[in-house]
């Protein structure tokens, strides 16, 4: 593409999208004809409720079973739903529950393999929350699993990829308006304990999985994989080792999982990625920065700006840009599907995602499943950022860089 061809495309289409306010219409299930899509969920704990509270937003379906292990969170997952059917084993669900045809997979981490793998065997579409699990066996184990069943929607809850913003971003990145990559960064901050009160002292370590060295993959883990996942899918590349470290820093009650982490992913261009997070400070919250040599471009799931730098060549385009002021600095508002606001004098009212990320990955899911469609977000997406995401764990408690076998990326 010459220099000029790229203007054009910059100016017609990047600037077309800019400056476009995005509209709740951006991906939600169409009402449907016909009977709706029969759904359950396996894992009523926090994350499964927050689904919950995201479907209900959502057409075209029915949530018709709620799966735990646990009474007291099965009973309040089936609160939020009416006419659903529980259940407190998922083998049990699968053969008893015949009209769900669909099932998202919301347990701990170390509990997806045996859900994941039985629901495809049983002829079940699957949405299984990221990481896809705690150790490569396993993770291979579902994504084979994934691959054996081509027929069948298996998505990776990897957020990212089905956030509007974020897809605007990544045009972005990759044209002439970011150009070559420099540099990485991510954070992820919350002051918060990881550690919750069990009803039965017996059931402290299942209920604090999440602090469990032998079941959890920490803060790199639950936290840092989608953060992995939006370098890897924004520059089309791998890493090929991943350094770390990590200590307690305020929650010392006798957990020995990391309450703060460091980790630097090396690509195979000799791109970095500088990840910090911790569940001893709040500030700055959660976010990506991606630094190419005309622009820098800020992302906070909710919302993403651009940054350029003063001797970069000024597209046309630029100048309808919403904009936003940070301390010295002026950005850019990324906001997608544009013109309609711009020319209704709204733009400013489109600014961030009507919806968390969430629901955007659900609806992608749904509409994969109705569509007969492959995943937004496939199983191999999965493996490949839980790959990296058990290298960063191991990385931090050894506190040393682990190099990754371009092999293990591969079902």
């Amino acid at each position: 593409m010459t220099d000029t061809t790229r203007r054009d495309f910059l100016i017609q289409s990047a600037g077309a999208l800019t400056v476009m306010a995005l509209m709740p219409t951006i991906p939600a299930l169409a009402r449907q004809q016909g009977e709706p899509l029969g759904v359950a969920l396996i894992g009523a704990g926090r994350q499964g409720r927050a689904i919950l509270g995201e479907l209900a937003k959502l057409e075209g379906f029915r949530v018709v079973g709620v799966c735990d292990s646990d009474e007291s969170r099965l009973n309040s997952g089936l609160r939020r739903v009416q006419g659903a059917k529980g259940f407190a084993d998922h083998r049990a669900m699968l053969d008893g529950l015949p009209e769900a045809k669909a099932v998202i997979i919301a347990t701990p981490t170390h509990l997806h393999r045996p859900i994941a793998v039985d629901a495809l065997a049983a002829g079940r579409h699957v949405y299984c929350e990221a990481p896809l699990a705690h150790t490569m066996e396993d993770c291979r184990a579902i994504a084979a699993a994934a691959k054996a069943a081509p027929a069948l929607v298996f998505a990776s809850g990897l957020e990212a990829r089905s956030n509007p913003i974020y897809k605007l971003a990544r045009s972005f990145f990759r044209s002439d308006a970011v150009r070559d990559p420099v540099a990485i960064e991510a954070q992820h901050f919350q002051k918060t304990s990881w550690r919750f009160p069990a009803a039965d002292a017996s059931r402290d370590n299942e209920v604090n999985w999440r602090l469990d060295p032998e079941v959890s993959l920490g803060l790199p883990g639950e936290h840092g994989v989608h953060q992995f996942d939006v370098a890897m899918w924004f520059t089309d590349r791998l890493p090929v080792a991943v350094g770390g470290a990590g200590s307690i820093r305020l929650h010392d009650d006798g957990r020995k999982m990391a309450d703060t982490t460091y980790n630097t992913l090396r690509f195979d261009n000799n791109l970095f990625m500088h990840h910090q997070a911790s569940l001893a400070n709040s500030f700055g919250g959660r976010s990506e920065t991606l630094r190419g040599s005309n622009a820098a471009i800020k992302l906070a799931w909710t919302a993403a700006w651009m940054f350029k730098e003063a001797d970069a060549p000024t597209q046309g385009w630029e100048v309808y840009a919403n904009r936003q002021q940070f301390h010295n600095e002026e950005g850019i508002t990324l906001i997608a599907d544009a013109t309609k606001l711009a020319s209704q004098g709204k733009l400013k009212e489109g600014v961030g995602l009507p919806n968390p990320p969430l629901y955007y990955a659900l609806s992608d899911f749904l509409k994969s499943v109705r569509e007969n469609k492959p995943a937004t977000t496939t199983a191999a997406d999965g493996l490949r950022a839980t790959v990296v995401a058990i290298h960063a764990a191991k990385a931090v408690a050894a506190g040393a860089e682990q190099a990754i076998d371009p092999a293990m990326y591969e079902v």
